[in-house]
Order: structure tokens, then sequence, then C-alpha cells
């Protein structure tokens, strides 16, 4: 008899199908564009940042999908043209911000500009330096009207560096190539500013000089790094290359005093070890339709566990049970974890509770202990497979908007980072009281699997399609069987697309998508980043519906 072969578990053949796409777009431009960049003696984005940090293993990537299957009609921007990330320098915890060169010659689209005040939002907010590695043609002029004006375009770039600098946050920038128009004032608004030979630093090219004001000059003379060292004074240290730019910024990172070397950040392995092994995820989860799954058997892959007994002490577990609260460690970093159960609950009163579904009760639970959280200065995780908030009259009579709202309050105003990881699905509301990108969380991590839209797939694609068909019948059309299948079909492909991971990735709504089995450690480095975050504020709600 023939053997069956072994059934591949769908999270597992999902996880591989990303890892093959993110191999594609860490070549940038393609293997043509990097050579071109090696024959100006030029290194890429990628070498220049494992030449930087300390192991090039440690290097923690922000928004590798950012403008995936985005600008096709330009031939695509992988990574948005521009490589951002966490790393030790000199043990120097720091976030780097590395144009890439072998994309569009390192043009901003406007997917860069957006990546770009995305990386400065977190370092800022966690105190981390700013390494800057410049070499870029300018804005994208093409797209030039989506890229220039507004808050979340070029000129915010700009913004945020005064604002860093003035907040006493390191910001240094290593020109290794072009640097044009208005693109100049990022290097110059930052503390230190180094240039290697043969780098151009200026408003205007000399063809657009000669166009402008018919004036003949050499790229030297115009910005070049010895007129920059020797006439302008712009630059502080000139370079002959990339690697003796790089060996002088890692020299003054080593002597930078106003940030401490970081104990540990291991992204390879966390430690002491799990109740459950961190790759027992695949068999906890599921996405499946229907499927249920204890959120606490998942959570034991993740959070420490002492010899004696388990580091997560559970918030309340008898109340408000859709709905996973407790205090809990990962890799020796204290947190607060905030996690929706997808298995069915039975409330001491009676009845049943959905899992996956936020209740009155679960929602009121949540917020307190998020407070409690405040309170005890604890960076906060919030762990999202949610439909969204309980429907329907009995949940309207028991105030599901009032309690809902109070989770939202506590939730917007907290003071201490917050940290999301999306496994399934965070719908609507839901995704909101589970701190949504709306609400200024410090980084977003998901899994392949997770889905982010205003509604599931199957109840949206059915109210698009019914709208649709009535829409066709006041116009006169008969909607036969046939009709209907076409219509439902095709809102049911776009839906699905949209509600994808890797389009909302595209867009800057995910910060990183993980490998599953990694969720410990990736969870671990995101603590480890918080070390300097301000924790003086104090807690403020103002008017909260009781």
């Amino acid at each position: 008899m023939p053997t069956k072969s072994p059934t591949i578990n769908p999270l597992r053949a999902l996880n591989e199908e990303f890892l093959q796409t993110e191999k594609q777009i860490m070549l940038g431009g393609g293997l043509k564009a990097i050579e071109r960049q090696h024959k100006k003696n030029r290194k890429t984005a990628r070498e220049r940042i494992d030449a930087l940090i300390d192991t090039p293993d440690s290097f923690f990537e922000l928004a590798l999908w950012s403008a995936h299957n985005m600008y096709t009609e330009f031939g695509g921007a992988p990574a948005a043209g521009v490589v951002t990330g966490i790393a030790p320098v000199e043990g120097r915890l720091s976030m780097i911000i590395a144009n890439d060169a072998t994309v569009k010659a390192g043009a901003f689209f406007p997917m860069t500009c957006k990546k770009i005040i995305r990386a400065q939002t977190i370092a800022h907010a966690a105190r981390l330096p700013l390494l800057y590695l410049v070499d870029s043609a300018g804005v994208f002029l093409p797209l030039q009207e989506d890229v220039f004006p507004d808050t979340d375009d070029f000129g915010r770039i700009f913004r945020n560096n005064a604002i860093i600098s003035a907040d006493g946050v390191t910001q240094i920038a290593a020109i290794m190539g072009y640097c044009v128009a208005g693109g100049g004032y990022l290097p110059v608004l930052c503390d230190t500013l180094l240039m290697t030979e043969g780098s151009g630093l200026y408003l205007a090219g000399p063809a657009l000089v000669k166009a402008a004001i018919g004036q003949d000059v050499s790229d030297e003379d115009l910005g070049g790094a010895t007129m920059h060292a020797s006439i302008s004074g712009t630059i502080d240290f000139k370079e002959p290359d990339d690697e003796a730019c790089i060996t002088r910024l890692r020299s003054l990172m080593a002597k930078n005093n106003a940030v401490d070397p970081i104990i540990s950040f291991n992204t390879e392995q966390a430690s002491p070890p799990t109740e459950r092994k961190p790759a027992d995820v695949y068999d906890i989860f599921s996405d499946q339709q229907g499927a249920q799954y204890d959120i606490r058997k998942l959570i034991q892959c993740i959070v420490d566990a002492p010899a004696k007994k388990s580091s997560f002490d559970e918030y309340r577990p008898n109340f408000g049970q859709t709905v996973v609260c407790g205090y809990a460690t990962i890799d020796n970093h204290p947190c607060a974890i905030v996690a929706n159960q997808k298995t069915v609950c039975r409330p001491a009163e009676g009845g049943v509770q959905i899992g996956g579904v936020i209740y009155h009760d679960s929602a009121d639970k949540a917020a307190r202990f998020i407070m409690d959280a405040n309170q005890k200065k604890l960076p906060l995780v919030f762990i999202h497979d949610t439909t969204g908030f309980m429907v329907g009259r009995e949940s309207e009579q028991h105030g599901i908007i009032r309690a809902g709202a109070k989770m939202v309050n506590a939730m917007s105003n907290t003071v201490t980072p917050k940290i999301v990881l999306i496994t399934g699905g965070s719908y609507g509301a839901g995704n909101y009281a589970m701190c949504g990108r709306a609400f200024d969380p410090f980084l977003t991590l998901a899994w392949p699997s997770a889905k982010c839209t205003v509604m599931g797939a199957a109840q949206a694609t059915n109210v698009l399609a019914m709208i649709e068909e009535r829409s066709r019948k006041r116009k006169g059309e008969e909607i036969d069987e046939e009709t209907h299948k076409q219509i439902l079909d095709a809102i049911s492909a776009s839906y699905n697309e949209q509600q994808d991971i890797r389009y909302a990735a595209a867009r800057g709504w995910i910060d990183r998508i993980i490998q599953p089995h990694n969720t410990r450690r990736e969870l671990a480095a995101a603590l480890a980043m918080t070390r300097d975050w301000d924790r003086s504020k104090p807690l403020r709600t103002g008017v909260l519906q009781t």
C-alpha cells in the first residue's frame, strides 16, 4: 500500500512561504543593482549594517514588508527602499536607518517616508540612539505629491530630527553616497555628521544648478566631502570609504556616554526555560473556522517557568474569561499580558461566552488590569485573536459600550510601553481595544496567520455582495445565480487580499512579521528595548464610564 505523506502544519507551511518571500525582498533592487553598487566601491545598505552592528544575527529588522506589491507601475520598491532596525553598536542598542541605493538610487517613495518616521518614533519613545546611513537620490519625483507636503511625509522626518535632538537622544549620520535636495537637511540636523570621499551633499546637483543659474560646477566643488570638511564646515569627519566610515561610527558610539551599554540583547534564544517548548505553538494554535484553543497554553510557550511554578500570575481567572490577563516575565523581563481567550467560556452565573469575543465583564476586567499594570510601571503585551465586542440585546443591556469605552480609555492613556502581537484575527473595535495601530503601540508584531480588517471575510463578503446586488437591481439588472456567484467571488478575493497581514505590513500597520516559534525571543527583545523608557509620567484616564 502507498504510504501517506506526512501532514504539514498549515501555520508552518505559511511561515515557510513568508520566509521565501522575505529572502527576495532582502535582495532590494536585485543582483545587478547590488553589483553596480559594488563597482562604485560602496557597500549595500545591508552590508553596511552588518559591518556596523556588534553581531549580524542581532539585527531586529522593522518593516521589511513595507511597500510589498505596491508601486508596481514603477517597478516596485522592495522594503520601501530603506532598511530599518535595532541592534547593539558597541553595546549601545541603536536604531539604524539605511537608504538602499539598489532600489531606485535610494529615492524616497511615500512608504519610505512613513517607514523612516515610524523608526524615528520608536527610537524616540525608547530613547535609542539613531544612526542614519545615508545614500539617497532624494524624492521619487513621479510621486512627489504623496511624498512632499503632509505630516507623515518627507518634511516630517526633518521635524523629527530637530525634536529628537532637543530631547537629548543621540543622532549620528554617515553620508556614504548621495544626499540630495531637501534630504540634505537630515544629516545636518543630526548631532554628528560623517561623510566619505566621492559622496555628494547639496541642495541642487550640477545639472540643476546649470539650469537654474547657468553656473558650471563640479560635484566636488558643489558638495564633495573635501569641500564640506574644509570650506563649508558642514561635516565633522571625512573618511576615505565605507569601511573607514563605519569604523569611525563604531568608535564614536563606544565613547557615547549618553546611553548605557545593554546587558543582554539576544535575538537567537531566551532563557530561563518555558513550561512548554516555544515550537509547541504550532500544535496549540488554530485559525480554522470554529476551532478553539486555550490561550493559556500558548502563553506557557512564551513566559518564563521558574523551577517551582509558572511565572504567569493570572488576574481574576474566573471572571471575564474571554480576556486572559496576568503578570509574567519573559527572559527575566517583567510585563503584563492581555490576551484573547479562544475557548468557549462558561461564566459562574450561567450561559456560554464565545471564545475570541470581548464581553462586558472581560472588558471591565481588562480595563482595571491595564490601570494596575501602569501603577506597577509594567510594559503591556497585547495578544490579539479577536472578532470584536459582543453584540445583541443582552450585551447592550449589560453595558458593552460602557465597558468597552472604559477598556479603550485605560489602554489609550497607558504611559508604559505597549507591545502588540497579532496571532489570528484582529477585527473591528476589538483591534482598537487591544491596542491597534491607532493607539500608539511601541511595536506591533504579527504571525503569518494574522488578519486585520473591520470584520471577518465571510461576514464582510456577504454584506458587500448584498449591497452590490441591491445597487444593480435598482438599475434594472437581473441577478441570476451565476451573476451572484461572480459578485461573491470578486468581493471575496478582494477582501481576502486586504485582510492578509502582508497587506497591512506593506502599508506600515505592522512593524514586523515574525516566525511563530520565535515569539518568545521576539517579545524578549522588544521588552529589552524599553529599558530606558520614561516611566516618570503618571497615568491619567480622564472621565471613565463606570
